[in-house]
């Protein structure tokens, strides 16, 4: 198309590349309005597409001509002409208060709404004040007759949400993902997709995926719980990332339910969603209720087959809590060895964190500190599993803008790659991993990874990973981090320490005044402990001055 050949024209270039991977994915899916849409904007001229997806862009749905002054747009009254005969906008929508309030400056309220008397009020004041005199919407040109401005707005932001949806299989991401791609903003791996990549395989699951971002918008507005809960409906069994939105949803409801004193409802959602978490907040709520005997139950069953090691390690005190209530003794677990305590007096930092202090002190040039917390295990994981993290399965993959698969927090995201993992883990037995570490951290540097953090991943401290970390800790560590890939990515030491021409090190994990190990990092430090891995934890007091 000749607009393409004009730069200023990117945002209506992504645009129509975008619509074509739709036709070319979801025509089974679209709906008529959304074929009629389609093919009514291709045959609009350049002038009227542009400003359709310039509105579409930009928070809405009202906006003020004279604010849509683009210069290969030309004039915005003429360009938004077939759309008006379209009906996609409209130039007479009646306008509330509030949406008048997010259009004009105050010095135009104050001309406009006769509020003079009121100019020393702040904007946020002056609404309040105006808002019972001015309760009726009302068109633009009769809030403001001696304005020449014309206010035009889009209708049909509704049906341009379905297609964002279709194509991203999500609402977080946008159309500005193509403009950051464009200019190196962000990169991307480059993933093969075939024809029938796509998030939705049937049209009741785009709707059923609205109709969950609906209730919980209505949640997170303040509506009452139980109105939300009769909207909600039963939980999509068909697709289970629908599913686990309507378990979450579900656990919130819960949340609030539980923090405004309602046990008997929370228990209700808590026994309704499968969500992380919301067996043990069953357990919880039971122990409030006053009902002991089911909780101990309930805890005896979870730990039979407990979800995370999270999980397991709530329950375990929550069977400990109950046994003694009840009078039920339970089994000793045998606790695992301290990990070695360092403790320093330090001055207090005027601008770094605990951390920082706790680094500048122990570092030396024959032993450099370096700060990685959760990054550096992270990344190398994913260095080595590059290729089975980004292997294009059905359903990981449907669009250029992945971060990762989508299932990644899913329960048989490993299982689903267990042979190409098994093939990236078996490099460990030989210095081979070494060099596949080094060749992805150099061909894919800066491309987005949900494991790989670049920035805080140079080069020195490559190296010394590569030379200081036992392969036999590495495979650990990744086998950990395969097991629960939401949990195991977090809670690991502060610092890590190097001895690189001893080739050892250690990790330190570094408490502040007043400062106590989580529960994520206990299961940490249990960890490392039980593979012999050199972990000692830091507690800093700060010296007087």
């Amino acid at each position: 198309m000749q607009f393409q050949l004009d730069p200023r024209f990117y945002y209506l270039s992504n645009f129509h590349k975008a619509l074509a991977w739709l036709q070319d994915r979801y025509d089974d899916l679209l709906i008529e309005p959304e074929r009629v849409f389609l093919r009514q904007f291709a045959e609009l001229e350049v002038p009227a597409q542009a400003l359709l997806v310039r509105m579409i862009m930009r928070k809405g749905p009202h906006f003020r001509a004279s604010k849509l002054d683009y210069a290969e747009i030309g004039c915005p009254r003429r360009a938004a002409q077939p759309l008006l005969a379209a009906g996609w906008i409209s130039d007479a929508a009646e306008l509330s208060l509030e949406a008048l309030f997010a259009l004009l400056r105050k010095d135009e309220l104050l001309e406009h709404l006769n509020a003079q008397a009121h100019k020393a009020l702040k904007k946020a004041e002056l609404f309040e004040r105006l808002a019972e005199p001015y309760c009726e919407p009302q068109p633009f040109a009769r809030w403001c007759p001696g304005l020449d401005e014309q206010v035009l707005t889009l209708h049909i932001g509704e049906l341009c949400e379905r297609l964002r949806l279709m194509f991203f299989g999500n609402l977080h991401q946008d159309w500005t993902e193509f403009v950051l791609a464009d200019l190196g903003i962000f990169r991307y791996e480059n993933v093969e997709l075939s024809a029938d990549s796509r998030g939705f395989r049937r049209r009741e699951d785009v709707d059923s995926y609205l109709h969950l971002r609906r209730c919980q918008e209505h949640f997170e507005a303040g509506a009452p719980i139980a109105e939300v809960l009769a909207l909600i409906g039963e939980p999509p069994h068909e697709q289970p990332f629908l599913a686990r939105r309507h378990a979450k949803l579900l656990f919130r409801l819960g949340q609030q339910l539980e923090r405004a004193g309602d046990l008997e409802h929370a228990l209700a959602c808590y026994a309704g969603s499968h969500y992380p978490g919301a067996r043990q907040r069953q357990i919880r709520v039971l122990e409030r209720s006053a009902r002991p005997a089911e909780a101990f139950a309930l805890a005896q069953v979870a730990a039979e087959h407990p979800q995370s090691e999270a999980e397991a390690q709530l329950l375990e005190r929550a069977l400990l809590r109950l046994g003694r209530q009840l009078g039920v003794a339970q089994p000793a677990k045998p606790r695992s060895a301290p990990a070695k305590r360092i403790d320093l007096c330090l001055p207090r930092p005027e601008a770094h964190s605990v951390e920082f202090a706790v680094k500048a002190h122990l570092h030396t040039d024959d032993a450099p500190v370096h700060y990685v917390e959760n990054s550096l295990i992270c990344s190398l994981f994913g260095l080595l599993c590059w290729q089975a993290i980004f292997a294009p399965l059905p359903g990981a993959f449907f669009h250029p803008f992945h971060t990762g698969p989508v299932d990644l927090l899913s329960a048989d995201f490993h299982s689903r790659r267990a042979e190409r993992f098994a093939a990236c883990l078996a490099q460990l037995d030989s210095p081979a991993y070494k060099q596949t570490i080094r060749q992805t951290y150099a061909d894919k540097y800066g491309i987005q990874s949900p494991f790989v953090f670049w920035a805080a991943l140079d080069q020195t401290l490559l190296e010394h990973a590569l030379e200081c970390l036992p392969a036999a800790h590495l495979r650990a560590w990744f086998g950990r981090l395969l097991l629960d890939i939401k949990a195991n990515r977090a809670g690991m030491p502060d610092l890590i320490q190097f001895w690189p021409a001893e080739r050892r090190y250690r990790m330190i994990e570094v408490k502040g005044p007043g400062d106590r190990l989580q529960d994520n990092q206990r299961r940490w430090l249990a960890f490392c402990a039980e593979h012999g891995m050199p972990v000692d934890v830091c507690y800093v007091q700060w010296a007087e001055a």
